[in-house]
């Protein structure tokens, strides 16, 4: 039986980036995260469902701002409203919790020094291959055409096609991404808040999710 509150995790909200000044006196670059009122919304078993997880809500919401699926989601288990739902999946059964039950972040960050979180880059629009993929500019002497062209994209003749993966312009940011073993600064219980050594993906206000550094879930990524 599967009691580890770590075997899954919790959603919050990135504030922003700031500095603290540890003992010796170094200042060291965070990010603060503001964590929500996680509370268990759905419970997955293998023998239902096909595997085992844990569905999180997370920032309550009204009707008027939902789906007619998600009401009826939430009805069916009788709790409140969440704008936020994320499923972590487990590798056995949680016998011990319920739905409706709050997951207490002060247990899941006792003793926890990394984390991995997840959430949507900052999007940087349409960008071409120098800046996306760091690759070099043409000469700057007279007459030259290919300044920040990306050159040759493959031959002419055999294959006569693009490979699959060539870099070439793209659109940059705006993706999933999940920063792994990111150190654990400080978690502030008092104000529920927690400070991530390093950055963390996103801009302001974007919801983060936060499990436990080495525990695999096979996540899905849910808005």
């Amino acid at each position: 039986m599967a009691t580890n509150i770590k075997d899954y995790g919790l959603i919050g909200k990135k504030v922003g980036m700031t500095q603290v000044f540890d003992e010796e006196g170094n200042v060291v670059p965070v990010t603060v995260v503001q964590l929500a009122e996680n509370v268990v919304t759905e419970i997955k078993t293998e023998a239902r469902d096909g595997y085992n997880a844990v569905q999180v809500g997370a920032f309550k919401a009204k009707d008027k701002h939902l789906t007619k699926a998600d009401k009826v989601r939430f009805g069916k288990n009788n709790v409140e409203n969440f704008r936020k739902t994320k499923e972590f999946r487990c590798h056995e059964v949680i016998e011990d919790l319920k739905v409706g039950d709050a997951i207490n972040a002060t247990d899941f960050f006792a003793d926890l020094k990394k984390v991995d979180i997840t959430g949507i880059s900052i999007g940087k629009g349409f960008q071409g291959g120098v800046k996306l993929h760091n690759m070099g500019v043409g000469r700057n002497s007279h007459g030259s055409k290919s300044k920040r062209q990306i050159g040759s994209i493959g031959a002419g003749t055999t294959p006569g096609s693009v490979k699959k993966g060539k870099r070439m312009p793209s659109m940059m940011g705006n993706r999933i991404f999940t920063k792994t073993k990111a150190i654990v600064y400080k978690y502030d219980a008092e104000k529920n808040l927690v400070l991530i050594k390093g950055p963390v993906p996103g801009k302001a206000n974007t919801t983060v999710y936060i499990k436990a550094n080495g525990v695999r879930t096979w996540n899905t990524y849910n808005k």
